[in-house]
């Protein structure tokens, strides 16, 4: 990755693969999904039932 600096502005190069990688990235715009243990994701669907059982 190389940096280049035109008309006081800052440019950044990178591999084409690399960009491509990102451009998909930023092309989905999904938050990285967070693994829950066993436990957590328990608790967490627990959580979730009692808040939706209380809307209806």
């Amino acid at each position: 990755m190389g940096t280049l600096i035109i008309d006081k502005k800052k440019f950044v190069v990178i591999e084409e693969k690399k960009f491509e990688k990102l451009e998909l990235l930023a092309a989905q715009k999904t938050a990285s999904a967070k693994k829950l243990s066993l436990v957590e994701g328990r608790k967490l669907a627990h959580k979730l039932i009692d808040k939706w059982s209380k809307e209806k």
